[in-house]
């Protein structure tokens, strides 16, 4: 019999799960490094300091739910997969303007990360996993 919270956990995640997981956290990273790399040149800034300080306090949120989606995923929780997904879909358009910006290296980087991230976590072992179909969890 499995234990109630089990059902939930999906005990350890496949492997795509866990590479998007960590990818997941490194973009969450990226953005809470962008808020303290704000904070550091708020003295600097043509705008008010009370823009950067709210810009800053925004990827300081975003960065730190895309870091809870990504803990959710390495742990194993079903519902993160879905936050995880939109967000990649968010940051395609962040990918074309980066090329269009003319920042083609950021812009390739960033894709194969995004790219990466959706094909994991939209692959066969992820779907069964979120539906709960994995036949290594379950035991059969």
């Amino acid at each position: 019999m499995t234990e109630p919270s089990e059902g939930r956990t999906g005990a350890r995640p496949p492997a795509p799960v866990r590479v998007a997981g960590v990818l997941v956290a490194v973009q969450g990273t990226l953005g809470v490094a962008f808020a303290v790399y704000l904070l550091i040149r708020a003295g600097s800034a043509r705008l008010g300091l009370g823009a950067v300080l709210g810009e800053a306090a925004m990827y300081v949120v975003l960065g730190g739910a895309v870091l809870f989606v990504a803990s959710g995923l390495l742990r194993g929780r079903f519902w993160a997969r879905t936050p995880a997904v939109v967000t990649q879909l968010l940051l395609l358009p962040v990918v074309y303007s980066l090329f269009v910006s003319g920042q083609v290296l950021w812009g390739v980087l960033a894709g194969v990360a995004v790219v990466a991230t959706l094909v994991l976590m939209l692959g066969a072992r992820a779907r069964a996993w979120a539906m709960d179909l994995d036949e290594a969890r379950r035991g059969r």
